[in-house]
């Protein structure tokens, strides 16, 4: 459910929800969050700063950008470079705090109230450090290492190259700095996993080269292989990165692999129905309020967005851009999309109230990823 304000901004129930619970006005709550946007800048060094509709600054020093990764917790925020570089950054006062350089390649981490971790793919470990980025512990695997996730005392992450997944344990959980060991280990698990989800109790994991993906629970820690199939019976050839997909209450969204089509099942992965998309679906972003579905796409269709409504999962809005469509990011706080067009060097914002372009926003260079801060003003 939206609230909607006499001033036309739009607050999703969750954020009204949370604010009740915290005792604060969801309403005053809104008025004075700010929301400030850091957009990846593919080829260079930096993240472009976006603010009340208009770029403001670059922050440099980012290193390769190239699959640069922005995440926030509190009042910090952290990017993970191409090349393997850690950055702490101060999001309100727009400075690099500190910066490691954990290998020569790594794409995922994973932020904790005391500590961060990082799955390497050139240095075959993962590493432990501290909310400043002191070391703390390194975890040598051989192998490329992908989706890592937390639970509870638990950091999970895939063996790409060793078609394992670890569970180290912290035996020090909830008393301060963590200290981790291997809790368990499972062979076997699928060929080539290359990324993974965490939905409630259940890492899940997708492979490159296995018609399945895995489930750990990590209450009973079983693990099970699960066939996703399409409509038709066939099975899906390869499982898309799962920071494509989108959960909602009663529904798990799949861009298929290779197909013109958006997969629908339940959350225990009962088939709905194949929703026929304009082009090869790459991304797919659920609205604050999961009444929207927002679907990129590749080739061709690259510069298209199409808009599912997620109750009749029928397509109801589409829009085309002069530009390769790289990202897109709802807004939390007010009916907005946001939307990177890479080869026009700009940003653009849908008004998802009524389903029209209201602006661009230019001088950003190559945006890829779009990343929100929000702070109290």
């Amino acid at each position: 459910m939206i609230k909607k304000l006499l001033i036309g901004v739009t607050l999703s129930a969750s954020l009204f929800v949370t604010a009740h619970a915290k005792g604060v006005n969801p309403i005053t709550s809104m008025l004075n969050t700010n929301e400030k946007i850091f957009v990846v800048e593919r080829e260079s060094d930096s993240l472009a700063i976006v603010e009340k509709g208009l770029t403001r600054g670059h922050l440099t020093g980012m290193h390769n950008m190239n699959h640069g990764v922005v995440k926030f917790d509190g009042k910090d925020g952290y990017v993970i470079s191409r090349d393997g570089w850690v950055v702490k950054f101060d999001p309100k006062e727009e400075v690099v705090v500190k910066e490691l350089k954990t290998s020569d390649s790594a794409i995922g981490f994973t932020i904790t109230k005391n500590f961060l971790a990082v799955a390497n793919y050139a240095k075959k470990s993962v590493d432990i450090l501290d909310r400043d980025l002191n070391p703390l512990q390194s975890f040598e695997t051989g192998s490329k290492n992908v989706g890592i996730k937390t639970y509870k005392e638990y950091l999970v992450f895939s063996q790409m190259d060793n078609d394992k997944i670890t569970v180290l344990k912290d035996t020090n959980y909830g008393k301060g700095l963590p200290k981790f060991v291997i809790h368990k280990e499972f062979e076997d698990v699928g060929v080539m996993p290359f990324d993974a989800m965490i939905k409630n109790n259940n890492f899940i994991t997708g492979f490159f080269q296995s018609k399945h993906f895995g489930v750990v629970d990590l209450d009973t820690m079983k693990y099970k292989k699960i066939d996703i199939l399409l409509g038709d019976r066939k099975p899906v050839l390869k499982v898309p990165h799962f920071g494509f997909w989108s959960i909602s209450d009663g529904n798990v969204f799949i861009p298929a692999v290779g197909d013109n089509k958006v997969l629908v099942y339940t959350p225990d992965f009962k088939f709905v129905k194949n929703i026929e998309t304009e082009g090869l679906p790459v991304f797919t972003a659920l609205s604050p309020d999961k009444k929207y579905l927002a679907v990129t796409f590749s080739g061709k269709k690259f510069p298209v967005i199409q808009i599912i409504d997620t109750k009749t999962l029928k397509i109801i809005k589409r829009f085309e851009f002069d530009g390769k469509v790289l990202h897109v990011r709802w807004s939390n706080i007010r009916p907005k999309l946001y939307v990177s067009v890479n080869d026009t060097n700009k940003v653009a914002v849908i008004h998802t109230e009524q389903w029209y372009v209201s602006r661009d926003m230019f001088g950003i260079n190559k945006p890829s990823g779009i990343f929100i801060y929000e702070e109290e003003k």
